[in-house]
């Protein structure tokens, strides 16, 4: 389980990364969401190194509109 501190972290990354993805288009948006929660039960909890990895997740995820 996350604490506090770093479930707040990835949300906010979560929503920086994924702010202009379509609100329409789920498969991207859980597509970065499990990423981030792997990387951080992985132990990645360094903001950069989360958001790099939600950058990543997002240009490899499945979308609709590609």
């Amino acid at each position: 389980m996350l604490d506090a501190e770093t479930t707040t972290l990835l949300r906010k990354i979560f929503d920086e990364v994924c702010a202009a993805v379509y609100r329409d288009d789920p498969g991207a948006r859980v597509h970065v969401a499990s990423k981030l929660l792997e990387s951080a039960r992985n132990g990645e909890i360094s903001a950069e190194s989360l958001k790099l990895v939600a950058q990543r997740a997002l240009v490899d995820a499945p979308t609709m509109w590609r």
